[in-house]
Protein backbone atom coordinates (compact mmCIF):
# COMPACT_ATOMS: atom_id res chain seq x y z
CA UNK A 1 0.00 0.00 0.00
CA UNK A 2 1.27 3.41 -0.73
CA UNK A 3 0.42 6.44 1.00
CA UNK A 4 1.62 10.59 -0.02
CA UNK A 5 1.57 13.02 2.39
CA UNK A 6 1.87 16.63 2.11
CA UNK A 7 2.48 19.26 3.97
CA UNK A 8 4.02 22.91 3.91
CA UNK A 9 1.03 24.90 2.12
CA UNK A 10 -0.36 27.97 3.73
CA UNK A 11 -1.53 31.38 4.08
CA UNK A 12 1.43 33.54 1.99
CA UNK A 13 1.25 37.31 0.72
CA UNK A 14 2.02 37.79 -3.34
CA UNK A 15 5.68 37.79 -3.88
CA UNK A 16 6.39 35.19 -0.48
CA UNK A 17 7.47 31.89 -0.60
CA UNK A 18 6.25 28.35 0.55
CA UNK A 19 8.17 24.63 0.22
CA UNK A 20 5.65 22.10 0.03
CA UNK A 21 6.84 18.29 1.16
CA UNK A 22 5.17 15.10 -0.15
CA UNK A 23 6.65 11.99 2.05
CA UNK A 24 5.35 8.28 0.41
CA UNK A 25 5.09 5.61 2.18
CA UNK A 26 4.87 1.81 1.36
CA UNK A 27 6.25 0.14 -1.66
CA UNK A 28 8.60 2.79 -3.28
CA UNK A 29 10.67 1.87 -6.34
CA UNK A 30 13.46 4.14 -7.34
CA UNK A 31 12.23 4.41 -10.75
CA UNK A 32 9.34 6.19 -10.99
CA UNK A 33 7.56 10.06 -11.54
CA UNK A 34 6.72 11.95 -9.02
CA UNK A 35 4.42 15.15 -9.87
CA UNK A 36 2.94 18.30 -8.10
CA UNK A 37 -0.48 19.50 -9.46
CA UNK A 38 -3.08 21.85 -8.37
CA UNK A 39 -7.05 22.59 -8.28
CA UNK A 40 -8.13 26.23 -8.03
CA UNK A 41 -11.95 26.44 -7.60
CA UNK A 42 -13.94 25.72 -10.34
CA UNK A 43 -10.63 24.76 -12.38
CA UNK A 44 -10.17 21.39 -13.33
CA UNK A 45 -6.10 19.85 -11.97
CA UNK A 46 -3.16 20.80 -14.08
CA UNK A 47 -0.16 20.01 -14.03
CA UNK A 48 2.28 22.10 -11.96
CA UNK A 49 5.62 20.23 -12.15
CA UNK A 50 7.20 16.63 -12.35
CA UNK A 51 10.11 14.74 -12.00
CA UNK A 52 11.59 11.62 -13.19
CA UNK A 53 15.21 10.26 -11.56
CA UNK A 54 16.81 14.11 -12.03
CA UNK A 55 14.48 15.14 -15.59
CA UNK A 56 12.00 17.87 -14.32
CA UNK A 57 9.03 19.44 -16.74
CA UNK A 58 7.06 22.56 -15.10
CA UNK A 59 3.58 24.07 -16.62
CA UNK A 60 4.61 27.25 -18.27
CA UNK A 61 2.88 29.47 -15.55
CA UNK A 62 5.56 28.65 -12.99
CA UNK A 63 8.68 28.40 -15.29
CA UNK A 64 11.31 30.46 -13.23
CA UNK A 65 9.41 30.74 -9.61
CA UNK A 66 9.10 27.19 -8.73
CA UNK A 67 11.49 24.29 -8.51
CA UNK A 68 11.10 20.45 -8.21
CA UNK A 69 13.48 18.10 -5.99
CA UNK A 70 13.20 14.93 -4.76
CA UNK A 71 15.27 12.70 -1.82
CA UNK A 72 14.97 9.39 -2.98
CA UNK A 73 16.55 7.92 0.11
CA UNK A 74 13.20 10.13 2.31
CA UNK A 75 11.22 8.83 -0.68
CA UNK A 76 10.20 12.79 -0.70
CA UNK A 77 9.45 15.67 -3.11
CA UNK A 78 9.43 18.97 -2.45
CA UNK A 79 8.02 22.15 -4.34
CA UNK A 80 9.88 25.33 -3.58
CA UNK A 81 7.68 28.09 -4.65
CA UNK A 82 8.89 31.62 -5.15
CA UNK A 83 7.56 35.00 -6.41
CA UNK A 84 3.69 33.66 -5.38
CA UNK A 85 0.91 34.88 -7.16
CA UNK A 86 -2.71 35.20 -6.13
CA UNK A 87 -3.43 33.14 -9.23
CA UNK A 88 -1.00 30.25 -7.37
CA UNK A 89 -4.31 30.04 -4.74
CA UNK A 90 -5.14 26.84 -5.26
CA UNK A 91 -5.30 22.73 -3.20
CA UNK A 92 -1.84 21.62 -4.49
CA UNK A 93 -1.94 17.30 -4.98
CA UNK A 94 1.30 15.31 -4.78
CA UNK A 95 1.28 12.55 -7.72
CA UNK A 96 3.17 9.16 -7.76
CA UNK A 97 3.43 6.82 -10.99
CA UNK A 98 5.22 3.97 -10.55
CA UNK A 99 4.73 0.44 -12.19
CA UNK A 100 1.73 1.58 -14.36
CA UNK A 101 -0.04 2.83 -11.24
CA UNK A 102 -0.99 6.33 -10.25
CA UNK A 103 -1.21 7.28 -6.09
CA UNK A 104 -2.69 10.79 -4.97
CA UNK A 105 -2.30 12.33 -1.46
CA UNK A 106 -5.07 14.10 0.29
CA UNK A 107 -4.10 17.84 -1.23
CA UNK A 108 -2.72 20.92 0.87
CA UNK A 109 -3.95 24.44 0.78
CA UNK A 110 -2.30 27.26 -0.68
CA UNK A 111 -3.70 30.92 -0.50
CA UNK A 112 -2.01 34.06 -1.94
CA UNK A 113 -2.82 36.72 -1.09
CA UNK A 114 -2.50 40.32 -2.86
Amino acid sequence: QVQLVESGGGLVQAGGSLRLSCAASGSIFSINTMGWYRQAPGKQRELVARIFVSSTAYADSVKGRFTISRDNAKNTVYLQMNSLKPEDTAVYYCKLDQLSRVYWGHGTQVTVSS
